[in-house]
């Protein structure tokens, strides 16, 4: 069980969450929802009008809502909100989504009573994940249509995922004991205005970066020895002059990966070529500038994760209720646009680094990795596959975070971008693990050519792990299966723990 301290949750605990982890909320955070739920009475009891608590909402701000309407109001926002369309977002974001907003609910800025926390974090509990459309959210007022949908499954409208099945709300809330939500004052749009959707998206992205980059060093450690190609590039001293951090580590990451290798150190015996092609040699600049960004991407996720991003807030110290613009999600498209670059270099080079292992003439090997070319074509069509791959992911890398359209009649005049910016690394991030599972088999198979040498421990022990499900390839055979094998081992993270290495992460 995740414990969430609203403000202080760490990388592992939303990756947990988001691998299936159930999570509660921490009970001190009681105290501070009570308070602004407390505040909304009294600001209420003023009678002045107050955004999104006793008027209309967007261009419609100037209409006041009279007493006995408020709740009607707050659920009319939710209903004709829920306007999302798509195919239903996958059910780990969606969760990962509802603990971010639960987190965030909790820190008693939100104006929402404790009774509302408990039934969404109840929902998170009992494993409710309602059904949430994956497309609708321009990143700004929030990411309304998505928590639309979540939140119309809390009074009871829409479809709740239970068991793989897709159930009625009602019918799944009255099943798990729990009642349908009736909305107070301001609950509806705290709880549909937001980032979470977004960021959901970006953060599950990331956490399988993370595993791709680790992925990444190994596969191209391999290839590097599947060419006998050299190890100077990555000597410490290149890279203490540069000073990037992550050029340092990944640099020291190569070293570790090599060490031991007999297969490198033939390199220096009888080896006519001076230097290697940039897909090997500059792993370290490539590889480290993706680790860097990363890195960047994560810090901004993180903060933005146990930030609180409603609209209005409230204050109950001095029960001020005020009207910002926290709901704008352009730090998440720009974290969004990083990692979609990150995940695009770390397939580029990759596909290089395959292109050259098929090629004689740069690698030395058969060619295609085929002891009998032109019988068999070996790699020839792997190769295609991962230019493909990589082709489509430049074209998902242009930002999404530069593009605006104006919504809700110009008031909502310049917006972020931020969830489709998210939601399009996931399919970037399966090119990319495809890219990789090709550059496995590649590698390990050029390394076949090597008779009588071997890699070094680390490196044995990941063509170990390939060569239990998929054996060499001495002729043509039916290539998806070893490419399907392939692909689930970087996938898993497989690869990176077989390597045996403390390989450096994103966060």
């Amino acid at each position: 069980m995740i414990t969430l301290l609203p403000g202080e949750v760490g990388f592992g605990q939303w990756q947990a969450i988001y691998e299936g982890a159930p999570a509660r909320l921490d009970p001190a955070s009681a105290p501070c929802v009570a308070a602004s739920a407390a505040a909304v009475e009294r600001i209420l009891a003023k009678g002045a009008p107050v955004y999104g608590i006793n008027t209309g909402f967007g261009k419609l701000a100037s209409v006041r809502i009279a007493d006995d309407e408020l709740a009607l109001l707050q659920r009319n926002i939710v209903l004709s909100h829920a306007a999302g369309t798509g195919a239903p977002s996958p059910v780990p974001v969606v969760r990962l989504m509802m603990a971010l907003k639960l987190a965030s609910l909790a820190q008693g800025a939100s104006g929402v009573r404790p009774a509302t926390v408990a039934l969404l974090e109840e929902l998170l509990v009992h494993g409710l994940t309602p059904v949430v459309p994956c497309q609708g959210s321009v990143g700004a007022s929030g990411d309304l249509a998505p928590l639309s949908h979540m939140t119309a499954a809390m009074i009871g409208v829409g479809e709740i995922w239970v068991d793989g099945a897709r159930v009625p709300a009602a019918d799944a809330l009255a099943k798990a004991g729990l009642a349908p939500l009736t909305l107070g004052p301001k609950e509806g749009l705290a709880l549909l205005n937001g980032t979470q959707f977004s960021t959901a998206n970006a953060l599950a992205a990331l956490f399988g970066a993370q595993r791709l980059v680790r992925t990444a060093l190994i596969t191209g450690a391999l290839s590097t020895e599947a060419a006998k190609g050299s190890d100077t590039p990555f000597d410490p001293r290149i890279h203490a002059l540069r000073r990037h951090k992550g050029q340092i580590e990944v640099a020291a990451a190569l070293r570790g990966l090599m060490a031991g290798s007999a297969i490198r150190a033939s390199h220096a015996i009888d080896d006519p070529r001076v230097q290697d092609p940039y897909c090997l040699r500059c792993q370290p600049q490539v590889m480290g500038a993706v680790l860097d960004v990363l890195r960047q991407a994560a810090t901004t996720l993180l903060t933005e994760a146990n930030g609180v991003s409603d609209n209005p807030l409230i204050f109950a110290e001095d029960d001020t209720a005020l009207s910002g613009g926290n709901f704008h999600a352009e730090p998440v498209a720009f974290a969004a646009d990083m990692i979609a670059l990150a995940l695009c270099e770390i397939g580029s080079i990759a596909e290089r680094r395959i292109a050259m292992l098929v090629d004689p003439a740069l690698s030395g090997l058969p060619a295609f990795l085929t002891p009998r070319p032109g019988l068999n074509s070996g790699f020839m069509i792997p190769q295609v596959t991962a230019a493909a791959l990589v082709s489509e992911n430049k074209q998902m890398a242009y930002p999404a975070s530069v593009d605006s359209i104006p919504t809700s009649a110009n008031q909502e005049d310049h917006v972020s971008m931020a969830a489709h910016g998210a939601r399009r690394l996931a399919p970037m991030l399966a090119n990319a693990e495809a890219v990789l599972g090709i550059e496995l088999l590649a590698a390990a198979q050029g390394c076949e050519f090597h008779t009588g040498l071997a890699s070094s421990p680390a490196l044995e022990a990941v063509r170990g792990l390939l060569r239990a499900q998929v054996p060499a390839l001495d002729e043509d055979r039916h290539f998806h299966p070893d490419m399907q094998a392939a692909e689930a081992l970087v996938r898993a993270g497989a690869v990176a723990d077989a390597a045996g290495q403390d390989l450096p992460g994103v966060a």
